[in-house]
């Protein structure tokens, strides 16, 4: 375990080894942590693993980045996912995940995998996934992913980035690694800020207020963590003109003058959405004995999501035009309320042992409604505002750990133990949305060339949840795990770890990391790991379903274990095994320069991805057959391919001390994560009789080409007093965006890799209040628009949606704080 002086030695060294980012204070500070840097580097501390830390470990066999809470405040993000990702090169966050849900929250995608294959963590605790299904083309595509931007950016101390090792530490799941949050904890310690910002576009304007303040209770270390964040975003537009035909032609042929009148700016599907968002988050702990303590940690949040959709005009079938005669904008809102509990007991020296119980209760609820649509099967008598039913996902968890140091005569040092399990309940619901918002109402087309045809159910843009996709889905999960750290010699340690979990209704799972670091003096050590991951299908992409529009189609989502899903060849719930290698160096080759190098390798079996999108004349009668008409394209979540990624990051910075109290830090980062496809499954018969492709190159382009093969960042940290200047430039390689499932490739975009600047002045105006100013993507650049063959017909798309550069140009922040 840690000891108390050097974990105090770790936290003063954050903002100089974490990141480029970080400023310096004073002389005596750097000096202070460069010592302790050269310790953790040498290895000379005890075992490592224990079971009353909320923290992972640093510089052991397993590749750790910290981000301190100072660094997220440089960003000038107060999204803590786009905070990490403009910090740690090794995450991307596109700034807009696609289009409908998709773009509901951030995403987190760590090492160019599934946002839901990376293990989210608070205090060292799992936390709950949410309640969104990503079921839209993009990155996040066949994603239920945690979210993280729902914690108060107030309320963290430091962010740790755990690369690998952690299926073995913290649970199967963690394919790509893992993120731990860990939550303020000094007493007598608080903040208040309150930020204004923009783009130079003129739009977006947002204004967020955020602080924290930090009680002693008793007088015995005990304390509560209060912390709130309230932000108001309104929304950007870079969509592109509509120059489609938007009435019908008059009876001699020519344009209707409403053509001229309404004009070709009428599209809103690319943007940022109008968002409002409370959070709120309270970490406390109380010794009720000189070993025993009970401690808890609760978050809170409310957001409402206001999406707009693609404009319908008058002259498309799915309009009611007595109701909307010049067309309509569809909007999707999301009202969010998440929250989770987290409470246990926790002592120590019980026999010897250190031990932790704890029982977490993690909810997240997604009401989904929809205003200025119509449901067309209901004609004159369709409402324009639908309730589409609500998503509910939860978690209850009840485990215990214990860890002890164990004296041995043929170690170097104790052996380092720890085990523990947990049971753990998750569930899934969808419940039923306005009959209109779903079904049909008999009516046919009411006017136009395809009177009396039958028109597309439901409503459009945004169909509800039917009764046929409405239920409640359940697992239960029982994990048991052991970890052993020991030192062969002084300077060889090893760590072993085994996880041995049931799922309720898949199977028993067995995996384990074996990870090994050398210590060749104080300045240099190597380290490598072997990890093994298992993942089942997670409940949302077994059971959600959905009918969704565009202008000219509709498209199904279908449940895994819908019979259409089955008519289509779907089978079983099978999970993905990963396995992966790495092998890294720490290094402090001079004093104030520090350096982490890694390579790594990860395969995954059976990788859980979403199918093609399948259709065809023969489909749609399939569909027909099946009760679900007017619907062109259908595809499930399943397990089409395995996959390799190979990758390898260079974290570097240097903290030149000059005279008269100036100080610069240089900082370099570059990650490059590669996935291919290494095999792919059999079409089932059914399809391939269809003539329909498994997974066709539409879908590997959401696999392999959504995001960014590598990323790159140089920076610079100015600082002399009061004043700190940071500058930093960032580089985005490139991705291929891919407008719909049946466009020609000779139209895909291809995206440019793209520099943006960064720039962000601190200045101290007194001890405890600061003023920044600073700007993103100074230079306001625009990535590679999409060509007007390829945005044809409606014109909506201008930039790829999920450009990781983002596609809304500069962004400016002026930023007011004050420190108790």
């Amino acid at each position: 375990m840690i000891k108390k002086n050097l974990a105090l030695g770790v936290l003063a060294s954050l903002d100089l080894t974490g990141s480029a980012y970080a400023a310096t204070t004073s002389t005596t500070t750097q000096t202070k942590a460069a010592e302790a840097e050269s310790v953790l580097v040498s290895g000379s501390v005890t075992t490592g693993i224990g079971a009353l830390s909320n923290n992972t470990r640093r510089h052991s066999t397993t590749h750790v980045e910290v981000v301190s809470a100072k660094e997220l405040m440089a960003t000038g993000q107060t999204n803590v996912i786009a905070a990490l990702a403009q910090m740690a090169p090794a995450i991307n966050s596109p700034p807009a995940g696609g289009i409908g849900s998709n773009n509901v929250a951030r995403l987190m995608i760590l090492r160019n995998l599934g946002p839901d294959e990376t293990l989210v963590l608070v205090n060292g605790k799992r936390r709950h996934l949410g309640a969104n299904f990503n079921f839209n083309t993009g990155p996040a595509t066949g994603s239920q992913p945690t979210d993280i931007s729902l914690i108060p950016i107030s309320a963290i101390d430091h962010v740790e980035i755990i690369m690998d090792g952690a299926t073995a530490l913290y649970g199967q799941e963690a394919i790509g690694g893992a993120v731990n949050i860990v939550l303020k904890s000094t007493p007598g310690k608080g903040s208040v800020n309150l930020q204004d910002s923009g783009y130079y576009a003129g739009d977006g304007v947002g204004i967020d207020g955020y602080g924290d303040y930090n009680f002693a209770l008793g007088h015995h270390g005990g304390f509560l963590d209060l912390a709130t964040q309230i932000t108001h975003q309104q929304p950007t537009n870079r969509s592109g003109l509509n120059t489609s035909q938007k009435y019908f032609s008059l009876p001699d042929g020519s344009l209707d003058p409403r053509e001229q009148k309404i004009g070709n700016d009428v599209n809103r599907i690319q943007g940022l959405s109008r968002s409002l968002s409370e959070l709120f988050s309270a970490n406390g702990s109380l010794p009720v004995t000189d070993k025993i303590s009970l401690y808890t940690t609760t978050t809170y949040s409310h957001r409402d999501v206001d999406a707009p959709g693609f404009f319908r005009t008058a002259n498309n079938d799915a309009n009611v035009r007595a109701i909307f005669p010049n067309g309509f904008s569809p909007h999707l809102t999301t009202e969010e309320n998440d929250f989770q509990v987290n409470g246990g007991i926790r002592g120590r020296d019980l026999y010897g042992w250190n031990w932790d119980a704890y029982v977490l209760y993690g909810r997240d609820q997604l009401r989904y409604g929809a205003y200025d649509t119509i449901s067309p099967t209901y004609g004159l008598n369709s409402q324009t505002k639908f309730y589409n039913g609500t998503n509910i996902a939860s978690d209850l968890t009840a485990g215990f750990k214990m860890s002890r140091d164990i004296p041995s005569s043929i170690l170097a040092k104790p052996l380092g133990v720890e085990l523990g399990g947990e049971y753990r309940h998750d569930t899934f619901q969808m419940t039923q949305g306005d009959t209109q918002s779903w079904g049909d109402g008999g009516v046919a087309i009411l006017d136009g060339p395809n009177a009396g045809k039958a028109a597309a159910p439901g409503a459009s843009a945004y169909s509800g949840t039917p009764p046929s996709a409405a239920g409640n889905h359940y697992r239960d999960i029982f994990d048991g795990h052991v970890n052993l750290d020991l030192w062969a010699t002084k300077k060889w340690e090893w760590t072993l770890g085994g996880h041995a979990t049931n799922y309720s209704d898949t199977i028993t799972a067995f995996t384990g990391s074996i990870g090994t670091r050398y210590n060749f003096n104080k300045r240099w050590a190597l380290r490598a790991n072997i990890n093994t991951g298992y993942r089942p299908p997670t409940l949302a992409g077994l059971y959600y379903s959905t009918i969704f529009s565009t202008p000219g189609y509709q498209s199904a989502y279908a449940s895994s274990v819908s019979q259409i899903a089955r008519l289509l060849g779907a089978e079983g719930r099978k999970g993905e095994y990963s396995r992966s290698y790495s092998v890294g160096i720490d290094a402090t080759p001079v004093d104030n320069f520090h350096i982490t190098a890694n390579l790594y390798r990860i395969g995954i079996n059976d990788r859980l991805e979403s199918t093609s999108n399948f259709g065809g004349t023969s489909i749609e009668g399939l569909l027909e057959s099946a009760g679900i008409s007017g619907v062109r394209y259908v595809q499930y979540y399943t397990n089409p391919v395995d996959t390799v990624t190979n990758g390898g990051d260079v974290n570097a910075t240097y903290l030149l001390n000059l005279p008269q109290g100036h100080s610069l830090q240089f900082g370099v980062n570059v990650n490059i994560a590669d996935t291919q496809i290494s095999r792919y499954r059999k079409t089932p018969s059914i399809l391939a009789a269809y003539g329909q492709d498994y997974y066709n190159k539409f879908s590997q382009n959401d696999l392999l080409h959504t995001s960014p093969k590598n990323r790159e960042t140089l920076s610079l940290v100015w600082h002399k007093g009061r004043y700190t200047l940071t500058i930093q430039e960032q580089r985005y390689g490139s991705v291929t965006f891919i407008v719909s499932p049946s466009q020609p490739s000779s139209t895909w975009t291809k995206v440019r890799p793209q520099w943006n600047t960064d720039i962000n002045l601190d200045v101290g105006i007194t001890e405890r209040a600061h003023v920044t100013v600073g700007a993103n993507n100074l230079f306001d650049k625009y990535p590679t628009q999409v060509s007007r063959a390829a945005a044809a017909p409606t014109g909506s798309y201008r930039y790829a949606t999920y450009s990781p550069s983002g596609f809304m140009g500069g962004y400016y922040y002026v930023r007011g704080s004050f420190n108790f």
